[in-house]
């Protein structure tokens, strides 16, 4: 690639060669925090300790848990079409490679993306020789893009998803944006605002619009433990907080204790984003006088426990299952975006979110225009009480915007079938 880098990413690539020196002391600093595995601090360094794999091997690369899974369902559908295929997946999380771990199986692999140097980018790619690369909605690191379009790997950007903010950020370094967004061979937006960014930012051709978020397959969840479970819970009335973030806790207690007035045996699955808030979370359910069960302790709630405290990873789709109604959180406050609301749609829980969801804008209109899900802008605890209290009282209501709201769904079918199009075509034309 020879094209002249504009200023400010020539700037960046000087900044983080002269940072390259610091990063094994940095990163062994965050291993003491906790925030990285000790154990693999040479995969963020780019070094590969597990020998390539033979034949055609396609990295796809996801920021954390949400992309990994996109990705995840991208590779099974992907090897259906081009078989022989083997997969390298990357992210940047611990919480994704626990994910990964128990989902791969050989010669499938994960490894942590490298830090974005370009010494560390240039021995990822050397290293692993990757026949495509893909890109899951849009973490840009630009040393890892530019390496990668310098060893000649075809680039594609699937399921890409911009918020209002990274649009905003973008049109401030228009230059850097069009040379980095044109790096890609294809790209296939998620929603429509992403397409109108990337008309702005990217002289190649833009795939259609589809969510693969829509396409990916339900959680699978454990038939016989979830009849268990749910005998167990008799017929009282359930719902899940789903994916929780500090300061929502505060208002959905305050919704459930409300709940309980007329319903006294009501029983709230609380399932934090981050299970290490376990304990303050709980804190914040006894200041509440709702004192909780924990999922991670192997507890059970009895006929008037108040709160499940849903501290596990990778069971959400078994809580989903219990619940007949799944409060979507991340949507209480700005800043977050809300989160995915397919899951528990495809597990037959009805969807009920407030309106801070800018980053599934698109889906939450066609749920709402559909009569699919419920969309509160009024975020008070009372509120949210009444709303739950009506669906749980009421399973044909349920059932309607269910029907309704898989309805929604299957309108995203078309969106895996054209990504993996994309991306055979891609590796047609990748090196033998």
């Amino acid at each position: 690639m020879t094209e002249t880098l504009p200023f400010s990413l020539t700037l960046y690539k000087i900044a983080t060669q002269l940072l390259a020196r610091f990063m094994p002391g940095v990163l062994s600093r965050r291993a003491a925090k906790g925030r990285e595995d000790p154990t693999r601090i040479g995969e963020r360094l780019g070094t590969a300790p597990v020998q390539r794999p033979k034949g055609k091997l396609v990295w796809i690369h996801g920021a954390s848990v949400g992309e990994s899974i996109v990705g995840h369902a991208l590779a099974q559908e992907l090897r259906q079409a081009y078989p022989g295929l083997t997969f390298l997946f990357t992210s940047g999380t611990k919480t994704s490679a626990d994910l990964m771990a128990r989902k791969l199986s050989a010669p499938d692999l994960h490894r942590y993306v490298p830090v974005d140097t370009p010494m560390a980018t240039k021995a990822f790619i050397a290293g692993w020789q990757p026949d495509l690369a893909v890109f899951v909605e849009g973490e840009i690191w630009p040393n890892l893009l530019l390496a990668t379009k310098q060893a000649g790997v075809p680039l594609a950007l699937v399921n890409a998803r911009m918020t209002a903010r990274s649009v905003k950020g973008w049109r401030g370094r228009a230059k850097t944006a069009e040379l980095l967004f044109s790096l890609f061979d294809v790209a296939l937006p998620a929603d429509t605002r992403t397409f109108e960014a990337l008309s702005l930012f990217r002289s190649g051709p833009i795939g259609t619009i589809g969510n693969l978020k829509l396409a990916a397959p339900a959680p699978i969840v454990n038939a016989k433990e979830a009849k268990v479970l749910a005998g167990k819970l008799g017929n009282r009335p359930i719902w899940l907080a789903a994916s929780t973030h500090e300061g929502e806790e505060t208002v959905l207690l305050a919704a459930h204790a409300a709940l309980r007035l007329g319903a006294s045996d009501a029983l709230l699955i609380l399932a934090p984003r981050h299970p290490e808030r376990a304990q303050d979370v709980e804190i914040e359910c006894r200041k509440q006088g709702l004192v909780p069960v924990r999922r991670s302790k192997g507890q059970v709630p009895g006929a008037q426990t108040p709160v499940w405290l849903w501290d596990t990873l990778g069971e959400l789709g078994l809580a989903m299952r219990l619940a007949p109604v799944t409060f979507v959180a991340g949507s209480l406050q700005p800043g977050i975006g809300g989160h995915n609301p397919v899951e528990p749609v495809q597990l037959g829980s009805t969807v009920v979110s407030a309106s801070f969801v800018g980053n599934f804008l698109d889906l939450y209109q066609a749920l709402e225009d559909q009569d699919g899900a419920v969309i509160l802008d009024d975020h008070a605890s009372d509120r949210i009480a009444l709303t739950l209290a009506g669906l749980l009282g009421d399973p044909e209501r349920r059932e309607h915007l269910n029907e309704a709201a898989r309805g929604v769904i299957a309108q995203g079918s078309h969106a895996m079938a054209d990504t993996v199009a994309a991306l055979v075509a891609l590796l047609g034309r990748a090196k033998a």
